[in-house]
This record gives structure tokens, sequence and C-alpha cells, in this order.
């Protein structure tokens, strides 16, 4: 394989890894408190600047990095829906560790423990939140839940010095993938009845797709045309080597 055909396979790959980001991106943008993934680049580099195709440098996606930026703020009206407005995560105990989110779409289990979606207990500053069902219930700016004018926990909001340590696991949870790294108090501010919406911008990401797709069928035609290039240079060396 030459040179032209290793660097176009090369580009092919790194375009497959685009593809997938963009696409999972696009899958999650209505999802509560997702937050977008994007590609970062870097060169593979060969044993030597003279390796045995004469390529020593080939585009790769290095590893993908999430984009922590807010989302928009949407009223929903349900009380239990909640917010956050800055930088910071609902802490949460998730199968076999803590898990951290910026979805904030929680209810109450059928005990009163205040509860993800997926039935993960919301973490309070003492411990798990407890409350009666069918009762109001108010949660103020700092995460301060009160049920019948009495306190019953406040939710533990934190982050991270080094938001790199945070690993997703599902739409919009994350897990801390060095727990020597401990999470910190978060000043983000509590919104009661608002969800906040995912940070992709769909048309943006489409066409950030588009275009992607266009270049790996670039690249896939570059890589037949070596092909053929080399196929017919066989094929006249064969030639002219059997009429001699």
């Amino acid at each position: 394989m030459d040179q032209a055909a290793i660097a176009a396979a090369s580009g092919l790959h790194s375009r497959i890894q685009a593809l997938d980001i963009l696409s999972n991106n696009l899958a999650n943008s209505s999802t509560a408190g997702y937050k977008l993934d994007r590609e970062f680049y870097s060169l593979f580099s060969g044993e030597s600047q003279s390796d045995i195709d004469g390529v020593s440098e080939l585009p790769f996606v290095k590893s993908q990095w999430t984009d922590f930026s807010q989302g928009t703020l949407t009223p929903t009206g349900n009380p239990l829906d909640l917010a956050l407005t800055g930088q910071g995560f609902f802490m949460v105990n998730g199968p076999k560790s803590p898990l951290y989110t910026r979805n904030g779409e929680f209810q109450l289990s059928a005990d009163g423990t205040l509860v993800t979606a997926e039935g993960y207990p919301v973490v309070g500053v003492d411990g798990p939140i407890q409350a009666q069902p069918g009762q109001k219930i108010d949660i103020g700016q700092d995460g301060t839940v009160t049920q019948g004018g009495n306190t019953i926990g406040q939710l533990q909001i934190v982050d991270f010095h080094d938001r790199r340590v945070l690993k997703k696991q599902g739409g919009s949870y994350f897990v801390n993938s060095q727990p020597s790294q401990k999470p910190v108090p978060s000043p983000a501010s509590v919104a009661q009845g608002q969800l906040e919406g995912s940070n992709v911008v769909p048309a943006e990401s489409a066409v950030q797709l588009v275009g992607v797709m266009r270049q790996f069928e670039m690249l896939q035609k570059a890589v037949m045309q070596t092909t053929e290039m080399d196929k017919q240079a066989l094929q006249e060396v064969a030639r002219v080597g059997g009429g001699s």
C-alpha cells in the first residue's frame, strides 16, 4: 500500500470516529442535562522518519472531550424537576459508585426517597432525602428541601477542580475515574420547576455530520483510486516483464 492509500485510510478511520461522536450527540440532543462530546485530534508517529511505507505521521482522534457549558433552562412546572445554574453536579448513588449529573428530572419512590428516573437515590448533605408523597415540596436556590415548613434535607451539589476525571456513564451521568480526586462543594444555584436542556445545537451538529460524511466519501474514493492505480501498475509491470 502506497503513501496516498495509507494517508486516506487513516483519514477514513478518524472520520468514522468523528461520525460516532456526532451521531451520539444528535441522539442525545433532547436528553436533559446531556453534555456534548468533541473530538481531540493528534498525529500517530512511526518509530522512525523512514518507515517501510514512507509515512511517519498519521491523523487520528486521540480522545474525545466533553463540553460542560451551560444548557438552556426550560420551565416544566413540576416541583421535582431541578436545574443548576453555574458549574456543578447533582450527586446520586449509582449501582456501584457515586454518579454525577446535570439531569434534575427527579421523582419520589414508593417510600418517599428522592430518586432519579432510573431509581438512583439523590444524595443529600446528610444522606438520602425523604419526603412525604402527596405533600408540597419547596427547594431553595441553595438546595435546601422543605416540606410543611420543616427542613427535610439539602441537596449535595459538587464540582471537580479538574473535570477531565469525569467519564460518561450513560446519557447524562458521569463517574469519577480517579477516586483520589475528591469532589468539592459547588456554589451553583438550584432552580425548582425547571430542567436544563442538552447543550447540543442540533443544526450545528447536523451541518458537521454532513461535512464529515462528505469527507468520508472523498477519502473512500481516494482509497479506491489508489488501489486501482496500483493494480494497473502491477499489470503493466507484468506485461512488460512478460514481453522481454
